[in-house]
């Protein structure tokens, strides 16, 4: 608020010029650690960045009550892998983790419907202390291959119940 002419005002009481800032320049990502999207470094155990990848564990958590589990096989190992999973799927799209996500994680291994024994036997061995073991996680998530995560769950259960889930799951069947 201005002060009126007729008061007398001590120097430092006085209003002070304001600083003008230059607009600021452009942004880039030029600093060392910054990825420049879609550039991925590929290979195994490189995980596929993406944002807010931990999502995808409250989501899977949400899919329990559906899941069908064979003998043997743990809930949060089965989760924690098909999180992961799902994460991977997100990342290739370039965007945080969705409930389709999750589906088709699942649906790759069978855990939404009725699976074929040789695919519950690899699933076993596959997802067996997923939710605390990195190797284990690592493996799982390299063994399914990009072209299986880019399809939608419904034609990943399609392709499972046909007899295609070898395919799927990285390697010939048991």
């Amino acid at each position: 608020m201005t002060q009126p002419s007729f008061v007398p005002i001590a120097g430092p009481d006085q209003v002070r010029p304001s600083l003008s800032l230059e607009p600021p320049r452009r942004w880039t990502a030029d600093r060392p650690a910054e990825q420049v999207y879609p550039a991925r470094t590929g290979g195994t155990r490189r995980g596929t960045p993406g944002p807010d990848q931990g999502y995808a564990l409250r989501l899977a958590h949400r899919l329990a009550d559906r899941l069908e589990l064979g003998d043997g096989e743990d809930e949060e190992d089965v989760q924690v892998g098909c999180a992961l999973l799902a994460a991977r799927r997100s990342g290739l799209f370039g965007r945080a983790p969705t409930i389709y996500d999750l589906e088709a994680a699942f649906a790759i291994w069978g855990f939404l419907g009725p699976a074929p024994a040789g695919l519950v036997e690899r699933r076993r061995a596959a997802f067996s202390a997923a939710s605390h073991d990195y190797d284990v996680q690592r493996a799982l998530v390299d063994r399914v291959p990009e072209a299986a995560l880019r399809q939608s769950a419904s034609d990943l259960s399609v392709r499972v119940a046909a007899g295609e889930w070898a395919a799927l799951t990285g390697g010939p069947a048991a």
